[in-house]
This record gives structure tokens, sequence and C-alpha cells, in this order.
């Protein structure tokens, strides 16, 4: 199976592990709107953070809907952990299908891509977002992550690194399995 493929001079590769041990640039949050912490990847990457993420947190302008509308992204300082950013994406509640959810998952990666660029992160880690607590598809949120990574890193060429950071080895293997004819197409390209 794949865990690594090429795009644009830039590598995306797959691991299982713990996201907030990661040594990136930046880590991605899968957060809820109000950025102030909460369950799974959102409360253990506040917790090993440390106080100095919640403080920034509080300090970004709420927004029409909240602190951060799905589908965006906005980065604070990494506290205690061995990043240098957190960049804080919030992403759809699966509803069915019927509420763009797709396209909100899409830009959830594509935003935090674009603020990692603009805090010249040569590296980031991603979590699979919305697929815990948001009942996002494992399946289908894996091929809306790897599509929207590679398509950013093909336009952008950078960050010249990004991993997905899977937590479970189920999650692994899904995400394997998508990445394999990504991996295959950028053979040829």
């Amino acid at each position: 199976m794949a865990r690594e493929i090429r795009v644009g001079g830039c590598v995306l590769r797959l691991s299982q592990g713990d996201i907030t041990a990661c040594r990136t640039d930046a880590i991605v949050n899968a957060a809820n709107s109000t950025l102030m912490g909460g369950g799974g990847v959102d409360g253990a990457i506040h917790r090993a953070g440390g106080p100095a993420i919640v403080e920034e947190c509080a300090k970004i302008p709420a927004g029409p809907h909240g602190r951060c509308p799905t589908g965006e992204a906005v980065a604070t300082g990494a506290g205690r952990l061995a990043a240098r950013f957190v960049i804080h994406t919030v992403g759809p509640v699966w509803r069915g299908g019927g509420k763009s959810e797709e396209e909100l998952l899409a830009s959830a990666y594509r935003n935090s891509l674009l603020r990692a660029v603009e805090k010249k992160c040569a590296s980031v880690a991603f979590p699979s977002i919305s697929t815990g607590a948001y009942r996002f598809p494992i399946e289908k949120a894996a091929r809306i992550a790897a599509a929207a990574v590679k398509d950013f890193l093909a336009e952008h060429r950078a960050p010249r690194e990004v991993l997905f950071v899977l937590f479970s080895a189920e999650d692994l293997a899904v995400y394997e399995r998508i990445l394999e004819p990504l991996a295959q197409d950028s053979l040829t390209e």
C-alpha cells in the first residue's frame, strides 16, 4: 500500500501515531468553531500544548457564526508542542451529504494549507478531519483530503512536506487504499 506520493516537488506521507508528538512546523487541529478545545484531536492538542494556545485562540476576533466558520482556518502558536504553529480548522458535521459537507471539508484542508504557506511552514501534519465526533464517513473523507492536498501541492508547490497522522491502524489502512491510485498517477506525471 502507498504511504507516500510526490507532487510538485513536495511529498505527501501517511503515518500512524499521535499528532501532538509531530515535529513538523505546523500541526492541524480539527477544532470546533469556538476554538476553545473539545474532545478528540482538539482536546489532545489543547492539553499537550497548554494554556498558551487557549489564550491565543481567545484573542481571535469572532466570525459571524462563532469564532471560526466551518471550512475556514486560523493559526496560533503551538505552546508546549514540538511544532511552531497550530492551524485550527473547523470541519463539517456529516448530515448525510446534502449540506455541502464535501465542499466544506475540502475547504478546511485548502485553508489550512494556505495558513501554513502564510506562516512559511515547510511541513504540516493533518489528522483525519471530521471523521470522529463529526461522523464524516472515513472513506469519503480520505478521498476528499487526499485530492485537496494533492491539488494544492500541485498548484502552490508548498509546503514541502504534508503528513497525514492517523490515530488508528484501521484509519491508516483506509488512507493507504486512497493514496495508492494517486501514487500511481504521480509516477506518470
